[in-house]
């Protein structure tokens, strides 16, 4: 098993569907992201053919299933398998997400947004630091995709910031939930950017959305269905402006395309880490 670090280059979310195509030629993706919950079993195809992939790839794994933000502690059987399965891999990265989604004991399937608040954030805090210590590593913290503004005493990128600071995790930035948030709540995405902790980022999201119109007008859906918009580009530019180059994430959990596609947009990413990698360097 390579227990090299995540380079900073473009990798892509592990698909079932794209298993004989990345075994067919194995390095082609320079990583893969999992969604954790996905391989809380023991056995059987799903970890047969990640434990091929992994043998030849660095490895990040994502939860989506912690409700890292909700009123109780995260469930323990739910941290447990979390835990086995990140010893099992050893991935270079976990990351969870700025959201809640379970309530006594019922599981909804969305990220549920936050009031950004000091009572929310000393819970927040609690949570994260209860994840850490099983898993005996920091883990990173994504930034939401946002429909509505709750009332709160600080922004999002405060809120994070010191969740940072006081717990000692990291930032995944998704900047395509940036550009979703920004056009739903009538803000800039370039100051919701620069609002964000962008010291604490270890790695980035990229991601397609979709345009509604309804009767209050436009809105943004972070479906990831589709390739990544232009809106979303830039903002990525500006991005790894500030940050310097990251791994990059392409995300399609929806109306997956072929495996070639996914990679046609990794390389979209590495050109443009690329790019930035020389203006560092003149």
């Amino acid at each position: 098993m390579t227990t090299d670090k995540i380079p900073p280059l473009a990798g892509v979310g592990l698909k079932p569907r794209h298993f004989a195509a990345i075994h067919a030629a194995p390095r082609r993706a320079a990583w893969f992201e999992i969604h954790a919950e996905n391989y809380f079993c023991a056995g059987g195809p799903p970890h047969r053919h990640l434990t091929a992939i992994r043998a030849d790839h660095p490895l990040s794994v994502h939860g989506v299933g912690l409700s890292l933000g909700g009123a109780t502690r995260p469930e323990r059987a739910h941290l447990d398998q979390l835990a086995a399965l990140v010893r099992r891999y050893e991935p270079s990265l976990v990351s969870e997400h700025l959201a809640w989604c379970a309530a006594d004991g019922v599981y909804l399937n969305d990220l549920l947004p936050l009031a950004y608040d000091a009572a929310t954030l000393d819970r927040f805090c609690r949570h994260v630091a209860e994840v850490q210590d099983a898993l005996s590593r920091p883990i990173l913290i994504e930034n939401p995709s946002r429909y509505l503004a709750l009332p709160g005493e600080m922004s999002e990128g405060e809120f994070i910031a010191q969740a940072c600071a006081r717990t000692g995790c990291g930032l995944l930035l998704d900047v395509n939930n940036i550009v979703v948030s920004a056009g739903n709540l009538g803000l800039s995405a370039e100051s919701l950017l620069k609002d964000m902790p962008l010291d604490r980022a270890r790695e980035i999201h990229l991601a397609g959305h979709s345009l509604h119109r309804t009767e209050a007008g436009q809105i943004r859906v972070d479906d990831h269905a589709s390739p990544v918009r232009p809106e979303v580009w830039r903002l990525y530019d500006r991005a790894l402006a500030a940050t310097g180059p990251l791994p990059t994430l392409i995300e399609w959990d929806n109306a997956v395309p072929d495996f070639a596609l996914l990679l046609a947009e990794a390389a979209k990413a590495d050109r443009r880490i690329a790019a930035d990698q020389s203006r560092h360097v003149a």
